[in-house]
C-alpha cells in the first residue's frame, strides 16, 4: 500500500519519501484535496481549449480513477454488494471478485449523480471539487475511530492497529481546513456567498460523521472497501450540496 500505492493513488513513489502503512491514512484529506484541484485544473484546461462542458466532465471523472486506480470505487461496489447480501453473507460477498447486481447499481447511480453535479457547479469546480475530496477522505478518520476492524482474511494489516487516537491522527486535517476557510474567508465579498460556504463546512463536518456511521453500523465495523465506499459517497453528496447552494 505504501509503494506502488503511496497515499491510496498510483503516484510512484517519491524520492526521499517512505511513507508507512500506518501513517498514512492522517494524509488521506490533504492528499484528496490536491487531488481534486488536478481533476479541476484538466476539466478548466479542457473548457478553455474548445471542449464542450459534457467530455470535459466525463474526462475529469476519468481522470480520477486514473490517479486512485479506482480503488474508492471498487470498495464502494463491494460494500453495497455485501450489505445487500445479508449479514450470514456479506463478508463473502464483499471478498468475492464478482460484481453483483447491488454494486453495478450503485456505482451507475454515483457516476450519473457526480457527472450532473460537474455539469451544474461548472466554473466553480476549482473550488468545489477539492473540498468535497476532502471530506470524503476525512470521513475515514473517523471511521476508524468509531468502528473495530473486520476482515474476511486471517492475517490483514489494519490502520487501527497503528491508531492514535482521533485527535492524534486527524490534527495534519483540521490544521489544513482552518488554513482553506481562512484563505476562503478572505476572498468572498458577499454575505449570501459567506452564509453558504459556512452552511457547507457544517454539512461536510455532518456528512464525514454520519455516512460512515451509517456504514460501520450496516457491516459490523470497517474495512478497507467500506472506507472507500465511505468516501465516495461523501463526497458525492458534498458534490450534490454545492450543485444546488452554487
Amino acid at each position: 500500500m505504501a509503494g506502488s500505492w503511496i497515499f491510496y493513488t498510483t503516484f510512484p513513489k517519491i524520492p526521499l519519501i517512505n511513507p508507512e502503512f500506518k501513517n498514512i491514512a492522517q494524509f488521506a484529506p490533504p492528499i484528496g484535496f490536491f487531488i481534486g484541484i488536478i481533476q479541476s485544473c484538466i476539466f478548466i484546461v479542457l473548457r478553455e481549449n474548445s471542449w464542450s462542458i459534457y467530455p470535459s466532465a466525463l474526462i475529469c471523472l476519468a481522470s480520477g480513477y486514473l490517479i486512485t486506480g479506482g480503488l474508492h470505487l471498487d470498495g464502494l461496489i463491494d460494500t453495497f454488494d455485501g450489505i445487500f447480501a445479508g449479514k450470514k453473507k456479506r463478508l463473502k460477498a464483499m471478498k468475492d471478485s464478482k460484481v453483483g447486481s447491488f454494486g453495478v447499481q450503485s456505482l451507475v447511480f454515483i457516476t450519473l449523480i457526480q457527472i450532473a453535479c460537474i455539469l451544474k457547479i461548472q466554473n466553480q469546480i476549482i473550488i468545489v471539487l477539492p473540498i468535497c475530496f476532502f471530506w470524503g477522505r476525512f470521513s475515514n478518520l473517523i471511521f476508524i475511530e468509531k468502528f473495530k476492524y473486520i476482515s474476511y482474511k486471517k492475517k490483514s494489516i489494519s490502520h487501527k492497529k497503528f491508531w492514535n487516537g482521533f485527535k492524534q491522527e486527524s490534527l495534519i486535517s483540521i490544521i489544513f481546513l482552518l488554513i482553506f476557510i481562512i484563505l476562503r474567508l478572505v476572498s468572498i465579498t458577499s454575505q449570501a456567498i459567506l452564509i453558504k460556504f459556512v452552511f457547507l463546512i457544517l454539512i461536510g463536518i455532518f456528512l464525514s460523521y454520519f455516512i460512515p456511521n451509517i456504514i460501520g453500523h450496516k457491516i459490523g465495523g470497517f474495512n478497507g472497501d467500506a472506507c472507500g465506499a465511505s468516501v465516495v459517497l461523501v463526497e458525492t453528496a458534498m458534490l450534490f450540496m454545492h450543485g444546488i447552494l452554487l
